[in-house]
């Protein structure tokens, strides 16, 4: 799972189910823009919206359509369930799993450590850790990664916090084969350049070409690909979300279909201003 990834968005039809045609065509649309890997069931797929079956249908039409790695999320708040999902995802086709810290409870360092092996040790396919605080309000300490890395089935993690420093700390202690993907677009460059290994960026449904080059170039070029990812990557996450980036991504011609209640639409003037952002991203990166 190295290089370039992103949280797939999740295109609902006008009813409110899953648009599987719609869902395979975008696969197809961020690949061909140089993407290097999918996460379906991620954050911004709006997977705490679907049931399990719909998550398994989902990974399933992602893998067929995939040419690249599928990495599937199958978090969830507690252990049976997260495995329940892992094992469906695996058996859908995905490649690895991207599993959640546990949400809605709190637990402490050693709680989250002995989740997190006993969840490996029954996945029938590689672990990715994965830090989203500002949904789970949960960090993982790096000395807590550094004692899960060693363990045969925990191949990397998404660190979402955009703590740089963090993430320096983080690399730190673990082995050098452990692939760490950062969930921040306003830091990818900057992560790249601190020995991160890759992205799974909200921004790249959006902007899945400018994504792919700042992992794909260096330096300066880098860091000016970056810069053009900030302005958008702000408004489909911090501002706007899941609405606002599906939003985004049909300005640019994606197939993203809608969103599922209770998310909203957002409201016109909201899908001009996006669409600005849109095109002059695209402009500075050109």
């Amino acid at each position: 799972m190295k290089g370039t990834g992103l949280p797939l968005a999740t295109p609902f039809d006008e009813t409110g189910d899953v648009d599987h045609d719609a869902l395979a065509a975008l696969v197809e649309w961020v690949e061909t823009r140089g993407v290097d890997f999918i996460v379906p069931c991620g954050s911004n797929s709006e997977a705490p919206l679907l049931t399990r079956e719909e998550r398994a249908a989902v990974v399933e039409t992602v893998a067929e359509a995939a040419d690249g790695p599928v990495l599937a999320g199958t978090g969830t708040e507690g252990e049976r369930r997260t495995l329940a999902y892992t094992r469906d995802a695996a058996e859908a086709g995905a490649d690895a799993v991207l599993v959640v810290t546990p949400y809605y409870f709190n637990h402490d360092q050693a709680a989250l450590a002995d989740y997190y092996r006993r969840v490996a040790d029954e996945s029938p396919v590689p672990v990715y850790l994965y830090a989203v605080p500002a949904y789970t309000e949960t960090q993982l300490a790096p000395e807590t990664v550094g004692d899960l890395a060693v363990h045969p089935n925990i191949a990397g993690m998404k660190d979402s916090s955009g703590d740089i420093a963090a993430l320096k700390r983080t690399l730190a202690r673990v082995p050098d084969d452990f692939e760490m993907l950062v969930g921040s677009g306003g830091v990818y460059a900057d992560a790249l350049a601190a020995g991160a290994t890759g992205g799974v960026l909200a921004v790249a449904n959006v902007l899945p070409e400018v994504a792919a080059a700042v992992y794909g170039r260096s330096g300066a070029d880098a860091r000016a690909a970056d810069e053009a990812l900030l302005e958008v990557n702000e408004l489909v996450t911090t501002e706007y979300g899941i609405p606002g980036l599906k939003a985004a991504m049909r300005a640019r011609g994606a197939p993203a279909g809608r969103v599922r209640s209770p998310y909203r639409p957002v409201e016109e003037a909201t899908v001009a201003r996006l669409s600005t952002a849109v095109d002059e991203a695209l402009a500075a990166f050109d």
